[in-house]
């Protein structure tokens, strides 16, 4: 039975293609980086998000979450064991992925696009408010807040809103296609970063893959290559969910017709 896109994920198939040319047209402009500098804040907020659900989900805290002006992140969480160091570390990048298939899936299934960004900026909004300015206060006091993750997150969560509350639905499914598309080329471009950075020739710098060679005294390019394996087999499975079905009423042609009914 051969493989074929589906008919009805081919509209869907279209605004996704159009999302990915252009967010890969647009690293080529110049100063086209102002225009996804918010959907990179995005990016990072999701990345260190997953670094704090992993750390609820093991039993362990989050201190505080932090994301800067360059776009890099900082979750502080306790450590707990080995597996719990494991999955925190894996949690930010596989977690960008994991996003971002989440949300083609959900275009895939015909959730309603407001829904989706709705829940994205409460999710970005929940992130801000409890571990970028509840937490930090409770566990190290009010200096310990960064003004610029309240500002941005705010901000980043108002403007999905917006655009759920306000965008047609076309416009509203192109913008969840082009948030998902981020979410995914932005976490293998950083994977891709962190590969060259884990090399034992480049100089040594704090990362996610440092992290867990710390923590299991296997090397950081080892949990790079994992993680980029990982993310690849993610972005296959879902392409495959969302664009490619078996259609059981294709059928091999057959070296001869039928004979005719006496």
């Amino acid at each position: 039975m051969p493989l074929t896109i589906s008919k009805n994920a081919r509209p869907q198939a279209t605004i996704l293609l159009i999302a990915t040319a252009i967010s890969i047209t647009l690293w080529f402009i110049p100063f086209a980086e102002i225009l996804t500098y918010p959907f990179r804040l995005f990016v990072t907020f999701i990345h260190e998000g997953g670094h704090a659900l992993a750390a609820i989900l093991t039993g362990n805290s989050v201190e505080s979450l932090s994301v800067a002006m360059n776009t890099s992140g900082e979750t502080y969480t306790t450590k707990g064991g080995l597996i719990s160091q494991i999955l925190i570390s894996s949690a930010g990048y596989l977690g960008s992925m994991a996003f971002g298939s989440l949300l083609l899936v959900l275009i895939r299934r015909s959730v309603a696009a407001r829904i989706t960004l709705a829940g994205s900026a409460l999710l970005v909004f929940g992130l801000t408010l409890i571990f970028g300015l509840i937490k930090p206060i409770v566990s190290s006091g009010v200096l310990a807040v960064s003004p610029f993750t309240l500002i941005a997150g705010t901000v980043l969560a108002l403007g999905l809103f917006a655009v759920a509350r306000f965008a047609s639905a076309r416009v509203a499914t192109f913008f969840v296609s082009f948030l998902a598309v981020q979410c995914i080329l932005n976490a293998l471009l950083d994977l891709k970063t962190v590969f060259f950075l884990s090399s034992p020739f480049a100089l040594t710098r704090p990362t996610d893959a440092l992290n867990m060679a710390n923590a299991t005294g296997i090397p950081a390019i080892f949990w790079t290559i994992l993680w980029i394996t990982l993310a690849l087999g993610m972005l296959w499975f879902v392409m495959r969910l969302y664009v490619v079905s078996r259609d059981a009423r294709v059928q091999p042609d057959l070296p001869f017709e039928d004979s005719p009914a006496v």
